[in-house]
């Protein structure tokens, strides 16, 4: 009876050095020999900081995939890498150096890009060190950065393709700009809130002194670029006054009225002011009606000389001095509480600024028509595939050039009025373009671009196109879009054949996680804590796919609970085994070996059926419910009767069998304890390469309705104990009438788990005491009532409720005859004392017949 395995669980010693082992053994890394490839590419985080549960959650799904297909024989490649992050890393970088007292302009370029690989290092590392603690089985053979040689050779390569097919193009429009990044950002990049903003009315007075003309704005601080006034021109209010001039207002500017349809006669006061270079619509209208289009703010949002004396002015300091100055010189006519959506980048959290700029732009129209038919790519749940392509319908042309020194140099070279685009300097005297391209335009290329694309590399001929990318709902526009359409026009393919979406995890109370409202959780303290397992398991199988996750403390540990309840199960079959195989003898098997095994053979058909759905929670419930409710509560209850006799070699073989199938099959959930308790009882070197389970036939000879009955009977009569407050120990004289003859070969298991005195299998009763008869399907089964009820306690507790009730009859008719009680007393509660002695006269009665 000796085991290795330590008494309690402890989740810190069994993962210990284990991912070490791994690694070193080379058992992540893709072989190449196999001839049936299964790839993931992870998505790459950013190297901006440290992986959060999101990431986590992300990562577990796509490992929980490629764990089971490793097993199942694949060449499983689960391709690991980062992203530069071109923004985000920038923004890093500088918060980092304005501690230190510098900004990127006192360092310049090259020194600045010393910093930036510095940070990526620095995180990079950290994010290596999470991988590994969630035990994600990534071939670091291939591991891949986006600023890598060979992925900047396909970015190169993708660029000047679609340059030269016309699909690029530069020119000046209305961009999202971020004011303290100070670059263009594309639409995906900015995310609307709802804000309490103000609704302005301004007074435009006509240059000829004949009166003035009211605006309504949320933007005063553009006024100053303001190039005219505009009408609906069927608004009878106006038409007198088309043609006409006004000044901007407090200034001696003047612009002239005009009349466009784009107007809507219904909002603020039918006027709207036009500045081309601050608002897309208004950008449009300055393109019909050939207005001038000037900027009266800098790129850091401050104003410019447009602004007149507000020039160096805040935007929003601006906005502020302006109105006062407005009112006081009573050109103002109203101010309202208005509440907008306003556009806020994503990544530095400012409110984004819609400004004219000469940027790089892709045409999207012809990639996404190709995309749209071509795609063979499937989304799960089926639903996405509708969101997807409702937003390729709808799109617009793609922002891709960046004012930052951190990403894709856009490899375009300028002398004097040529433009060359070119990845190598054409020659002398060129000089390159200073932008560098959006960082999804690089991330696009991520499924081929790590597998050595444009290249016909080995790899790309293996493992392109990819099986099923993992990511979350809020990404899909941002990235999988732009993957599809890119692989399909490059590759000719769908970059993978399914998307698994998952959704955005959530605290307990719903909301979403974020560092604002200081409601994150770090996993590598979760780890820590409970487990990585356990942190897995929860992860993977309390959402169903498509759904948010709400983080909840209990559920992690009631998961740390079913996995020391494995362990324990794993060590009780460590402690009876001799040195066995699990080659079970099949002739030899008893109906509870035939049962358990069956019960193995539909949970491993059901598990894979649920496996490939991604239905992970649905795995996890058929797997806890027969490793806790059959395995566990029943045959290994039995096996400790048939381990002390002739069946113990075979239970001992079945044990060992079974759990071996348990640990392969909550392998990909809980990869390190289910590789000590293989190792340690299975004496294999790992689980990590070992063979998915598959189904063993077996005759179940009536072993199914058999153990079901059998079940039946001891679940009832367990109750039975409850309701009767016996204890379990106590013995019981029972007899089972039934013809089931199979019955009858069981009965040492039945006399054990009924805890019977004496246990008779009979096709009539013979028992000719007072009884107490339980039924089920195809059985009587009567247990002696003096066994159950014992005549002298019973006289006792009934004597005992009589006095009890004597005592409470007395108070109830000794108040109801009180003349003062019943005067003053409230109605109700006369008739809750008159309701009282009616009961308990009842229950009087009763007992006093009981007794007699």
């Amino acid at each position: 009876m000796a085991t290795t395995l330590e008494t309690k669980y402890n989740h810190l010693e069994v993962e210990k050095d284990l991912y070490k082992f791994w690694v070193e053994k080379g058992y992540f890394k893709a072989t190449g020999q196999k001839q049936n490839p299964f790839t993931i590419v992870i998505p790459p985080p950013n190297v901006t900081g440290k992986l959060h549960l999101g990431h986590a959650w992300d990562g577990t799904l796509q490992d929980i995939i490629i764990r089971r297909k490793r097993m199942q024989g694949y060449d499983a490649l689960f391709l690991p890498g980062m992203d530069h992050a071109g923004i985000a890393t920038q923004a890093k970088v500088d918060e980092r150096l304005k501690k230190s007292g510098i900004s990127r302009y006192d360092l310049g370029r090259e020194k600045f890009l010393e910093q930036a690989w510095a940070w990526k290092d620095e995180y990079a590392n950290h994010i290596k060190n999470q991988w590994g603690v969630l035990g994600l089985s990534l071939d670091y053979s291939r591991e891949r950065f986006t600023l890598d040689d060979k992925l900047s050779e396909a970015v190169g390569h993708v660029f000047v393709s679609l340059y030269n097919k016309g699909l690029i193009y530069r020119g000046n429009r209305i961009i999202n700009w971020d004011v303290e990044a100070k670059t263009a950002l594309s639409n995906i990049e900015v995310e609307f809130v709802e804000t309490k903003s103000k609704l302005y009315y301004f007074r435009y007075t006509f240059t000829d002194q004949s009166g003035y003309l009211v605006i309504a704005t949320t933007r005063p601080e553009t006024m100053f670029a303001d190039q005219a006034l505009m009408v609906h021109p069927d608004d009878p209010r106006y038409q007198a006054f088309i043609g006409k001039k006004v000044f901007i207002p407090n200034t001696n500017v003047e612009i002239p009225v005009i009349a466009d349809d784009y107007v809507d006669m219904t909002f603020g006061t039918g006027v709207v002011k036009v500045t081309p270079a601050h608002d897309p619509n208004d950008f449009e209208v300055g393109k019909r009606h050939h207005l001038a289009m000037p900027l009266c703010m800098n790129e850091d949002g401050t104003m410019n000389e447009m602004a007149l004396q507000y020039k160096g002015l805040e935007r929003f300091n601006c906005r502020k001095q302006l109105v006062q100055d407005l009112e006081a010189a009573h050109l103002v006519e109203k101010i309202e509480d208005y509440e907008n959506s306003v556009g806020h980048s994503e990544r530095t959290g400012v409110v984004v600024e819609p400004r004219l700029s000469l940027q790089w732009f892709v045409s999207m129209k012809p990639l996404v028509e190709q995309a749209l038919e071509l795609s063979t790519t499937e989304f799960v749940p089926k639903r996405f595939d509708k969101v997807y392509k409702n937003w390729l319908a709808n799109i617009e042309d793609w922002c891709i050039s960046r004012q930052l020194w951190w990403g894709h140099r856009i490899p375009v070279w300028y002398k004097g009025d040529e433009v060359v685009v070119s990845v190598t300097k054409p020659g002398d005297d060129y000089i390159q373009d200073e932008d560098v391209l959006d960082t999804w335009f690089s991330s696009a290329l991520w499924p081929f671009s790590t597998l050595g694309w444009p290249e016909e590399t080995e790899d790309y001929k293996k493992y392109y196109p990819t099986q099923v990318l993992v990511t979350g709902y809020d990404i899909i526009f941002f990235w999988v879009a732009r993957m599809l359409f890119q692989g399909i026009e490059f590759t000719k393919q769908s970059p993978f054949k399914e998307v698994l979406i998952h959704g955005l995890v959530r605290d307990e109370t719903g909301k979403k996680m974020s560092k604002s409202l200081g409601n994150g959780v770090d996993p590598m303290d979760v780890s820590n804590t409970y487990g990585t397992d356990a942190l897995r398991y929860f992860l993977s199988t309390n959402a169903a796919p498509g759904q948010d996750l709400r983080y909840e403390t209990e559920k992690v540990e009631s998961s740390w609970n079913f996995i020391n309840k494995l362990w324990n199960i794993a060590r009780f079959i460590d402690m009876n085994l001799d040195d066995v195989s699990d080659m079970y003898d099949e002739a030899s098997l008893t109906i509870f070996d035939r049962w358990i095994l069956t019960r193995l053979n539909s949970v491993i058909e059901e598990s894979d059926l649920n496996y490939e759905k991604y239905e992970f929670g649905e795995v996890s419930r058929t797997l806890y419910n027969f490793i806790w409710d059959e395995f566990a509560s029943w045959y290994v209850e039995i096996a400790k009767l048939s381990l002390r006799d002739h069946r113990k070699e075979n239970t001992q073989k079945v044990l060992i069998y079974v759990l071996k199938q348990i640990l392969k099959l909550l392998h990909p959930f809980m990869p390190f304890v289910t590789e000590r308790l293989y190792q340690s009882i299975l004496k294999e070197e790992t689980i990590v390469t070992a063979p998915w389970p598959v189904v063993k036939p077996i005759e179940t000879k009536n072993s199914m309705s058999l153990m079901q009955t059998i079940t039946e009977m001891i679940t009832k009569v367990r109750q039975l104990r409850q309701e009767m407050s016996i204890t379990p120990s106590k013995p019981l004289k029972v007899e089972i009438v039934s013809n089931i003859n199979e019955l009858n070969d069981v009965t040492d298991m039945l006399s054990a788990f009924l805890k019977t005195s004496e246990l008779s299998i009979s096709s009539k009763l013979t028992i000719k005491e007072e009884t107490i008869l339980i039924t089920g399907s195809g059985y009587e089964l009567y247990i002696l009532k003096s066994d159950i009820i014992s005549v002298e306690e019973e006289q006792k507790k009934l004597q005992k409720e009589l006095e009890f009730l004597e005592k409470e009859l007395t108070r109830v008719k000794n108040m109801l005859s009180n003349a003062n009680f019943l005067e003053r007393a409230k109605p109700e509660k006369v008739l809750e004392e008159k309701n009282k002695l009616e009961n308990y006269q009842t229950q009087y009665d009763s007992i006093k017949k009981r007794l007699g």
